[in-house]
């Protein structure tokens, strides 16, 4: 967490600082090591995500490219809460102020002079992203296919999360090989695998919990898609399509939620 509905949930909230320029990036964390002077009177000409990256545009100077980790935020407007854990602001001409939220200190803010040129994978939203494509990525990769939906270097932006309820809806086992799924299993995970991030997308993103470290869309504000998941925190309960209790393992140091008697 954040995975790529809540980063693009952000990055659609920050559309209204295009066109502002940054009078001073106060930099209030060593840890990000950014010298915020660079930023100095930059125009900011687009706010994008790549993969998990949040890529402000710079125009000519560059970009800042904004990576949330487990806890991170980025924002208009942060509680009384949030102060504290305030790692970065950048102060704007129109009187506006964006603000990093990063409680855990695990995100990460960093200035690319020349653009950012992300070593990531293909973007599951974008037009490129077929069932042909994934096929073929597929073909190549020897590792278990939940671990390779989580891989950036293969796909960018699916988090553990998306990849379990994608899997779910395919009724496909995590276990499986991705070199061994099907024609007609890869064009099922390929279509779940967009309808689950847009409907996340759509709902505000997922909000496991109520804490300052966890997901919120903006202030006071929780995601909704946690209300819709299949799979995902479901362990012991029964499953949706069969009611054979969900199941979790291990793969990869990360937890997998899947039905053993669906998914196959």
């Amino acid at each position: 967490m954040p995975e790529l509905p809540e980063v693009e949930v952000f990055v659609r909230r920050l559309q209204a600082i295009v066109g502002s320029t940054i009078i001073r990036a106060e930099v209030l964390d060593e840890r990000l090591d950014l010298d915020g002077s660079l930023l100095d009177q930059a125009a900011i000409t687009s706010v994008k995500r790549r993969g998990k990256n949040i890529v402000i545009g710079l125009g000519h100077r560059g970009d800042l490219v904004v990576h949330l980790r487990m806890s991170g935020r980025l924002r208009l407007h942060r509680s009384e809460v949030e102060v504290k854990y305030t790692r970065l602001i950048l102060h704007l001409d129109s009187g506006d102020s964006v603000y990093f939220v990063n409680p855990r200190r695990l995100g990460t803010a960093a200035y690319y002079p020349s653009g950012f040129k992300a070593n990531l994978g293909i973007e599951p939203l974008s037009r490129g992203f077929t069932a042909s494509r994934l096929s073929q990525v597929a073909a190549l990769s020897r590792s278990p296919i939940k671990p390779f939906l989580l891989d950036q270097q293969k796909i960018a932006g699916i988090g553990n999360i998306y990849a379990s309820e994608a899997l779910w809806r395919s009724r496909i086992s995590p276990e499986r090989a991705a070199s061994n799924l099907k024609q007609d299993e890869v064009a099922r995970l390929h279509k779940n695998i967009v309808s689950v991030l847009n409907e996340a997308i759509d709902g505000q993103g997922t909000s496991i919990g109520t804490r300052v470290s966890d997901y919120h869309p903006s202030v006071g504000e929780q995601g909704k898609f946690q209300n819709h998941l299949s799979v995902y925190g479901r362990e012991t309960e029964p499953c949706e399509r069969c009611g054979n209790a969900i199941a979790r393992l291990k793969q990869s140091g990360r937890s997998t939620y899947y039905c053993k008697e669906c998914q196959t």
